[in-house]
């Protein structure tokens, strides 16, 4: 990353178009039957939780965080991340990712989930959910589903169906 100045900045309400640009050219229109696409059908991202990346005024990354429960645990799913495939393998997917996971902390949270590639957030310390323990609605390779814990032990006597924080979902009168 020494040769790119990479900035990191919180999201705000002006980049949704841009990151959804960007997911349809990282992760094309496939993406909204997937699992955690359909948790987010119900519950909004954190802007405080969620971030860009910028060389200069150009995006080029994302990340996101959503509240949800497993079972009655409140937890944060994270996804989508993405990067666009000029910058990848350059250090842009890991500063979202720990700068994503350093304020999910530093705001209390405790676990963090995700369906991803273990090899990759095992590095930040992601671990495959044990079989049988979380599940999501919808088609997931349950191999695939990842848990960080963000304060030690946080996941011990966890499990259940991850879903939607419904503290959180939106308001459906304003919707229109």
């Amino acid at each position: 990353m020494s040769d790119l100045s990479l900035t990191i900045l919180p999201e705000v309400a002006n980049d949704a178009q841009p990151i959804e640009r960007l997911l349809e050219r990282t992760f094309g229109p496939g993406r909204f039957v997937l699992s955690a696409y359909r948790l987010r059908e119900h519950v909004d991202h954190r802007l405080d939780l969620s971030f860009t990346a910028r060389i200069g005024t150009l995006l080029v990354g994302s990340v996101r965080q959503l509240p949800v429960c497993i079972g009655d645990t409140p937890a944060l799913l994270l996804g989508p991340l993405t990067v666009e495939p000029p910058f990848r393998s350059r250090g842009v997917g890991r500063a979202l990712l720990d700068r994503a996971l350093t304020d999910a902390k530093a705001k209390d949270h405790t676990l963090v989930v995700l369906v991803g590639d273990e090899a990759y957030y095992s590095r930040v310390g992601f671990k495959m959910i044990p079989l049988g323990r979380a599940d999501m609605p919808g088609p997931v390779d349950r191999r695939r589903l990842l848990v960080k814990e963000l304060v030690d032990g946080a996941f011990e006597n966890v499990s259940g169906m991850i879903r939607p924080d419904w503290r959180f979902a939106r308001d459906a009168s304003a919707q229109g």
